[in-house]
């Protein structure tokens, strides 16, 4: 039976995205090789992970211009979903959604313990965060792509490239079992 970890590897994996699993030790070296500058970020939720510390030069009080010049976005996800290879994104209204959004590549961060096994599981996860404060959340899987005039159009509606750093934590929940169904998802 698949690890929660291997199944969302996997998962990402078939979105077309890649994915790396770092450690505290290593998250410096593995975002300096994921990021390509110019490079826009927000704010990342972890203590233990600053994109300051990675590299001075990502800005994460962008301008209009250096948002639409950067050719990397790094944000922090508040979950991941094994089965989707997915992310939840807080929509903040301030540079979260846009450093998601507007770079050719989008590098966003998960923590090993906030992956979670499935939808259901994800939406009562977020149900305390929405209802206590009204925040939007943005389920993001895979690259942008679109099929809307035809033919599959990559990069229209957002990155090109998605790379999903998973931050190892020492909590352990991450290696239960994901899911009895074979496919992996719900």
């Amino acid at each position: 039976m698949a690890t929660r970890l291997e199944v969302f590897e996997n998962a990402i994996r078939e979105t077309n995205a890649s994915v790396t699993v770092a450690t505290p030790e290593t998250i410096d070296e593995i975002l300096s090789k994921v990021i390509t500058l110019p490079a826009v970020g927000a704010p990342l939720p972890f203590d233990d992970v600053s994109l300051e510390r990675v590299s001075p030069s990502i800005d994460t009080r962008p301008t209009r211009i250096q948002l639409l010049e950067a050719e990397t976005g790094v944000t922090g996800a508040t979950l991941g979903i094994a089965s989707y290879g997915s992310v939840v994104l807080r929509a903040t209204g301030d540079v979260d959604e846009l450093a998601a959004l507007f770079p050719e590549r989008h590098v966003v961060l998960v923590r090993e313990c906030d992956v979670v096994d499935d939808m259901v599981t994800a939406f009562d996860e977020l149900a305390p965060i929405v209802e206590s404060d009204g925040a939007d959340v943005i389920v993001a899987t895979g690259p942008s792509a679109t099929a809307d005039m035809g033919a599959l159009v990559h990069g229209v509606h957002g990155p090109t490239e998605v790379h999903v750093v998973i931050v190892a934590t020492d909590d352990g929940g991450i290696e239960e079992d994901a899911t009895d169904d074979p496919e992996g998802r719900h």
